[in-house]
């Protein structure tokens, strides 16, 4: 294969397409305030898609040896491990919850995008961006069209055992499933009291904190 202008021409425009995808993705995490934002997502797409790029065609005059075989595949199997490591890095566990797998998610979705453009897949790497935008939105919690019920994790501290069974007697009222109860009697005869709580499918947190605070037995409430 004769490696001309116009072929390098077309290499930049996938290098350029795949970073302008990537940086699409990385916008909406951004927007967002997620550890991951418009460079991370540039730079992997770019970078996946100028890998394949080589994978495919830096080789060629290797490949025309008599004898001599390659397979390209290889270098993709090898990002999907690298951009691993890269999306364990964005995980971590706070107060019994996992934050950042969907943010790891959409770097593994989009070194997938870079290297389907440095492949000459245009179409469905653009497409691929489209859907993955789409769906951030419309099923990411500001933009709710589609109610489901949601947990909230709240710490309450009580000044004695009555203002816990006010605070259960309202939780049943509003219909608030306590999903677990953790209590801890502290030095100053105080209740420290952990709650994993089911809302209602349209119930708003505000809504919860201003309940509890009409409870004049909870000195404070962390959320």
């Amino acid at each position: 294969m004769q490696i001309t202008f116009l072929t390098q021409i077309d290499w930049l425009i996938r290098l350029i397409l795949a970073g302008i995808c990537g940086y699409a993705i990385g916008y909406e995490r951004n927007s967002r305030y997620k550890n991951a934002g418009t460079r991370t997502h540039l730079i992997v797409s770019l970078s996946a898609a100028l890998m394949i790029i080589v994978s495919k065609y830096g080789f060629m005059d290797i490949i025309s040896t008599h004898g001599i075989n390659l397979d390209p595949s290889r270098i993709a199997a090898q990002i999907v491990s690298g951009i691993g490591f890269l999306g364990a890095g964005l995980i971590f566990v706070h107060n019994q919850s996992v934050r950042g797998l969907t943010t790891a998610a959409g770097i593994w979705a989009t070194s997938g995008i870079g290297m389907a453009i440095g492949s000459g897949l245009y179409f469905i790497g653009i497409v691929a961006t489209l859907l993955i935008l789409l769906f951030q939105i419309i099923l990411h919690q500001n933009y709710r069209w589609i109610k489901t019920a949601t947990s909230n994790h709240l710490i309450v501290q009580l000044e004695d055992i009555e203002g816990l069974r006010l605070l259960q007697k309202q939780m049943k009222n509003e219909h608030i499933k306590i999903l677990s109860i953790k209590v801890e009697k502290k030095s100053n005869n105080c209740l420290k009291t952990d709650l994993y709580l089911s809302l209602p499918k349209t119930y708003e947190l505000a809504s919860l904190v201003t309940l509890l605070e009409s409870n004049e037995k909870i000195k404070s409430i962390e959320y």
